[in-house]
């Protein structure tokens, strides 16, 4: 009996543990990712800064969106999406779809183009 009264013990504190752990009201770690040192910030700020427009495309409910992504290199080494906007969207089963996929991404990247000119000039 004391041998299960003990189990009963122990998963109720490794609950407790767990709720503890997960809830938003610590004050050491709540709602906070892990500080970056000076160094991963100070080159996170300059990816940033040299982030340039791209074009690019998914399908989402139906439909194929053309986006502009603005992005950087990560510290990670991975493209990183600061902003995206969306160029434009049309069904995706359209029987024209290939022809107007071409013509719309002709357009994003000469509207990306015309962002990294003005963001970047010289």
């Amino acid at each position: 009996m004391a041998g299960l009264l003990a189990a009963v013990v122990l998963v109720a504190v490794l609950g407790l543990l767990i709720v503890w752990l997960s809830s938003e009201g610590r004050p050491a770690l709540a709602g906070r990712s892990p500080a970056l040192l000076a160094r991963d910030r100070a080159r996170m700020a300059d990816a940033a800064a040299a982030a340039r427009w791209a074009p690019g495309h998914d399908e989402v409910d139906g439909r194929t969106r053309i986006l502009l992504r603005r992005t950087c290199t990560g510290l990670d080494g991975l493209p990183m999406v600061l902003e995206e906007r969306e160029f434009t969207s049309f069904p995706a089963d359209d029987p024209a779809w290939e022809a107007r996929f071409t013509e719309e991404m002709a357009g994003a990247r000469f509207r990306c183009s015309y962002l990294n000119a003005e963001e970047h000039p010289g």
